[in-house]
C-alpha cells in the first residue's frame, strides 16, 4: 500500500486515513504529514514518489488538508527548495512571475468590465449607472482568490459577466441574504431562480430606457450606498492620516 499513490479522506483517529471505497489505513511508519501553503513544495513531493492526498469535502467545496510522504522525502526536497529559493536568479524569476500576473490581472479586470458593459447594454440616457453598476461588480467579483464565478475558466467570459451581475443584484437588491429558506431540497434553488428574473426584469428597464425613480429603484440605491460607504471610508482614512492637535497644557492646582 505505501507504494501506491491515493486520495484519500481524513481517517477516525490520529494517523489513519479513509480510502474512496471506506477502507480505513494506517499512514505508513516514516511519513508525515505535509501540510497545505507551499504549492511548490507540494507538487515536488507528490512528483517524487508514492504520496497520499488528504481531501475533505464539505459542502460543495473540496480542502486539501495534506500529503502524506516518506519524512526523508519531505525534508530533503523542502531543503532543496530553500536553497533554491535563495539564489539571486529565483529572486529575479520571481519578480518577473510577479510582474506577469499583476500584468494578466490588470488586462483580465478591464476585459471583465467591458464584457459586463456588454451584457447590461443600458439605454444611453443610463450609460452613468451602467458604468457604476460594472464597476460595482467588477471590484467584487474579479480580485484573485474571491472565489467568484468571475475567476472560473470553465465557462465563456461572456457567462461569467452575467452570471457575475445577477450575483451581486441579489445580494445588493434583494433581500436574499436575510431571507430564512427552509432546508428543503430545491427550495434555495428555486428563491434564487425568482431573484434572478426579478432581477432582469429591472436590468431590462434600463435596456429600454423607461422611466426609473432612483428613490425607488433598488438598484440605484444599492449603488448610492456603496458610493457612500467608499466615500465615508476614504473620509475616515484622510481623518486618520491627519496629525493629531496638540492639547494645550492642564494647569496644575495651587
Amino acid at each position: 500500500m505505501p507504494d501506491q499513490t491515493r486520495i484519500v479522506r481524513p481517517g477516525p483517529s490520529e494517523r489513519t486515513v479513509r480510502t474512496e471505497q471506506g477502507e480505513v489505513l494506517t499512514v505508513p511508519e516514516g511519513w508525515s504529514l505535509l501540510e497545505p501553503g507551499d504549492p511548490g513544495l507540494t507538487r515536488r513531493v507528490k512528483a517524487d514518489g508514492p504520496s497520499w492526498t488528504v481531501q475533505e469535502k464539505r459542502g460543495r467545496k473540496i480542502f486539501t488538508r495534506g500529503v502524506w510522504a516518506p519524512t526523508e522525502t519531505i525534508e530533503t526536497i523542502r531543503q532543496d527548495l530553500q536553497d533554491e529559493r535563495a539564489t539571486p536568479q529565483y529572486a529575479r524569476k520571481r519578480a518577473a512571475d510577479v510582474a506577469r500576473r499583476e500584468r494578466e490581472q490588470q488586462e483580465y479586470v478591464g476585459e471583465f468590465r467591458e464584457t459586463v458593459l456588454a451584457f447590461l447594454a443600458f439605454h444611453p440616457q443610463y450609460a452613468e449607472v451602467a458604468g457604476r453598476l460594472a464597476d460595482a461588480v467588477t471590484a467584487h467579483a474579479t480580485p484573485v482568490g474571491s472565489g467568484t464565478v468571475a475567476r472560473t475558466e470553465r465557462i465563456p467570459v461572456e457567462e461569467r459577466a452575467e452570471a457575475a451581475v445577477i450575483a451581486w443584484m441579489r445580494h445588493q437588491t434583494t433581500a436574499y441574504d436575510r431571507m430564512s429558506i427552509p432546508r428543503v431540497k430545491g427550495m434555495r434553488r428555486d428563491v434564487r431562480r425568482m431573484l434572478a428574473q426579478r432581477s432582469k426584469t429591472l436590468l431590462e428597464s434600463y435596456r429600454r430606457g423607461l422611466l426609473v425613480d432612483p428613490m425607488l429603484c433598488p438598484l440605484q440605491r444599492a449603488l448610492a450606498k456603496g458610493n457612500s460607504a467608499a466615500a465615508s471610508g476614504s473620509a475616515n482614512s484622510a481623518n486618520a492620516a491627519q496629525p493629531t492637535a496638540e492639547r494645550p497644557p492642564i494647569a496644575e492646582s495651587a
